[in-house]
């Protein structure tokens, strides 16, 4: 059940009505450095700097976020996933998914309740998904419209509990899983045993063009 701030139910109560906003946040990544690149979408009329859990993030609006799917609340670990959909007509969403790198970028997704006539928040946002991208098709307009849409597909953060632990590609590693899985029962020693092709033999001890053959550490022969 969800709480409620005193503003809020005070509101409520007064039957005054609430406009509530979308606020779809987005860390993408930087192709270049890797660094992050967060951007934030509302449907609200202009830019607004709205404070998050304690951090100011600017939010574009005047139509960069469409909507989104209906929210079906339910319990579980099932990996849930909806649809965002952003309008290519805004700058901002062209510079977010397309200059940079929007593959398993964290999303959140905040519902923030505002006063009908001042447009002014009644409190602060609540969050209503947590996840990532997974997936980002784009929708190409129509030979002579300007205006398309990037259809995110955005997982629930449920999604992290199937990745798989991160083991050590050994032979020791591999024997945990099955104690006659002995597919990397050589791994600690490849790449360092010499071996032969036809009359050439391959030596990782000598260094690339050690021997002055121009054959890096290729020595002719059957022989060492």
């Amino acid at each position: 059940m969800r709480s409620y701030a005193p503003a809020e139910l005070t509101q409520l109560q007064a039957r005054d009505g609430l406009r509530p906003r979308l606020l779809v946040w987005i860390i993408a990544r930087n192709r270049t450095t890797g660094a992050p690149e967060p951007a934030g979408f509302w449907n609200g009329a202009d830019d607004q700097v709205i404070n998050v859990g304690g951090a100011d993030r600017t939010y574009h609006g005047a139509g960069g976020l469409l909507g989104m799917d209906d929210l079906v609340i339910e319990s579980g670990l099932n990996v849930r996933r909806i649809s965002v959909w952003l309008a290519t007509a805004a700058p901002e969403v062209v510079e977010a998914a397309m200059a940079y790198d929007l593959r398993l970028a964290p999303v959140e997704i905040h519902r923030l309740l505002t006063d009908p006539i001042s447009h002014l928040p009644v409190a602060a946002p609540h969050r209503i998904w947590k996840g990532w991208v997974d997936g980002a098709p784009r929708t190409v307009p129509a030979k002579g419209l300007s205006a398309g849409r990037i259809t995110l597909t955005v997982a629930s953060a449920a999604m992290a509990l199937t990745r798989g632990l991160t083991a050590k590609y050994s032979d020791a590693a591999m024997r945990q899983r099955g104690s006659d899985d002995r597919l990397f029962r050589y791994a600690d020693v490849s790449g360092k045993v010499p071996v032969y092709w036809g009359e050439k033999r391959y030596d990782p001890a000598t260094p690339a063009g050690g021997s002055g053959s121009g054959l890096g550490g290729w020595k002719p022969g059957g022989h060492a």
